[in-house]
């Protein structure tokens, strides 16, 4: 089987099989595709900024329920200017795992509106397989997170699924429960 390499930085193709992008390479090639818009991004930190809003991107493998909520509570976001640095608030945040986040995540995200209003969760680890699949939890109103959503999408043939909070689900209750 011959060897075909994409020079597109995104995906590379060798021996039939598919590599999928690591987070910070897909994270650096969104940046670069936020400039195109005219949106302000960081070489050194992973922040978007539109309408002098920051809307900040968290990498992750895995992280505990109450760091989760503390750091949801206090979002902020360094941005670089020059020699210096200084904390911002970011008004919108979004987790990027690369393993699938826990339960307790998603539903500490569903039972508090002012984090489902401004975080945003992706489970990027099937990508990260190797499959062209993705968990998101987005009810935000960020349009970098849309775009970003959009850039999966069209630049990365990513189709996403939405993550549901499972304990939730109607089919986790009884009739007279969810009457």
């Amino acid at each position: 089987m011959s060897n075909i390499v994409l020079e597109d930085s995104i995906r590379k193709v060798c021996d039939g099989k598919m590599k999928m992008p690591k987070v910070w390479e897909i994270v650096k090639k969104f940046k670069d595709f936020c400039k195109f818009h005219g949106w302000k991004t960081s070489e050194t930190e992973d922040w978007v900024e539109v309408d002098d809003k920051y809307h900040n991107f968290l990498w992750t493998r895995d992280v505990h329920p109450s760091s989760f909520k503390s750091i949801a509570s206090h979002m902020r976001c360094v941005v670089r200017e020059g020699l210096s640095y200084r904390v911002v608030e970011a008004y919108y945040t979004a987790w990027l795992f690369s393993e699938t986040p826990s339960e307790a995540l998603v539903k500490a995200i569903f039972e508090n509106p002012e984090f489902s209003k401004r975080i945003a969760l992706y489970d990027l680890s099937p990508l990260l397989e190797g499959k062209n699949l993705c968990g998101k939890l987005n009810h935000t109103d960020s349009s970098v997170f849309q775009e970003f959503e959009s850039f999966l999408k069209n630049e990365l043939k990513v189709e996403l699924k939405p993550i549901s909070n499972i304990e939730f689900t109607p089919e986790s209750c009884s009739v007279t429960e969810m009457a």
